[in-house]
C-alpha cells in the first residue's frame, strides 16, 4: 500500500512538535515522517525521528555519508535499535560550512553497505539525484546502490510528470518515494535553476496555486502506480499547502 511522507526540518523541539501536532490533527492520510539532518541545528535526524514516533508507525531519518567513519562502529546504531527505528534513507551530503566539523570520504555506497551488516533488518534507502548527471549515469548509479543493498529510494523533488514516468519505467519493480516540493518566488525558481540544475516545464509558474496543482497530480500518480510520495514544503506554509493538495481527499 502506498505512503505519504512529509519532510519536516527540526528547527527546535517546539516548532517540530507544532508541526507534527498540526498534520497529525489535520493530515490523517500522511502516514510516514522524514527528518533530514542538518548540521545547522541541535537536533540530529534520528533524534528528531523519536518527536514523530507516538503518533507515527513509520519514521525515516536522512545520514550523512560524508559523517561517517567506516572504521568505527555507527554511533547511532545503539540509538536506533532502542528506539526501534527501522529504516533510513542515506545521502551524500553535502561539506559543512564549518569545516571544525568532521568528515570522512564515505560514499553513500559505502554507508548503505555498512548500515546492513551493522543493524541487521534495517531498512535501507538510498536517494536519487535526477538532475545531476545524465540519466544513463544516474541509473547506473541506481543499480550500485542496489548491488550494496539498498532497498528502496527518495528522489530529488520533481516538477514535470513527463520526467516521473521516464524514471518509473527505470525503477520498476523498486520501492520509490517520488519527491514534491513547492517553489513559489523567483529566488526559490532561480536557485533551484542553478544550484540543482532543474529544468522546469515552459509552463511552469513559481505559486502556491500551480505547485498544489503539481503536487496533485503527482499524488494521483503515484496512487495509480502503487508508488509513495513524500512532500518537502520549504519556506512554504504547511498547513495551506497540504490543505490544498488533499482538499476533498
Amino acid at each position: 500500500m502506498s505512503r505519504i511522507a512529509i519532510e519536516l526540518v527540526p528547527r527546535d523541539e517546539v516548532s517540530l512538535l507544532t508541526e507534527l501536532d498540526l498534520i497529525k490533527n489535520n493530515f490523517p492520510v500522511v502516514d510516514t515522517i522524514n527528518i533530514p539532518d542538518l548540521l545547522r541545528y541541535e537536533i540530529r535526524s534520528w533524534e528528531g525521528c523519536t518527536y514523530a514516533q507516538p503518533n507515527y508507525k513509520y519514521v525515516i531519518p536522512h545520514i550523512r555519508a560524508i559523517d561517517i567513519n567506516l572504521d568505527q562502529p555507527l554511533r547511532m546504531a545503539d540509538f536506533f535499535k532502542e528506539k526501534n527505528i527501522n529504516e533510513v534513507l542515506v545521502i551524500k551530503g553535502d561539506p559543512p560550512q564549518d569545516m571544525t566539523h568532521k568528515i570522512y570520504p564515505s560514499t553513500s555506497i559505502d554507508v548503505i553497505r555498512k548500515f546492513k551488516e551493522e543493524i541487521p533488518g534495517i531498512k535501507v534507502y538510498a536517494g536519487i539525484d535526477q538532475y545531476r548527471d545524465s540519466m544513463r549515469k544516474e541509473a547506473d548509479y541506481i543499480k550500485q546502490k542496489i548491488y550494496a543493498g539498498a532497498d528502496g529510494f527518495f528522489t530529488q523533488p520533481f516538477f514535470d510528470l513527463r520526467l516521473m514516468e521516464i524514471y518509473s519505467e527505470i525503477l520498476e519493480g523498486k520501492e520509490v518515494y517520488w519527491g514534491i516540493s513547492p517553489v513559489t518566488s523567483e529566488k526559490s525558481l532561480n536557485y533551484w535553476e542553478t544550484k540543482n540544475n532543474v529544468v522546469f516545464p515552459t509552463n511552469f509558474q513559481p505559486n502556491l496555486a500551480w505547485n498544489i496543482e503539481f503536487a496533485q497530480k503527482a499524488l494521483e500518480f503515484t496512487g495509480r502506480t502503487n508508488a509513495n510520495i513524500y512532500f518537502m514544503p520549504i519556506r512554504t506554509d504547511v498547513h495551506k499547502y497540504l490543505q490544498g493538495i488533499f482538499a476533498g481527499n
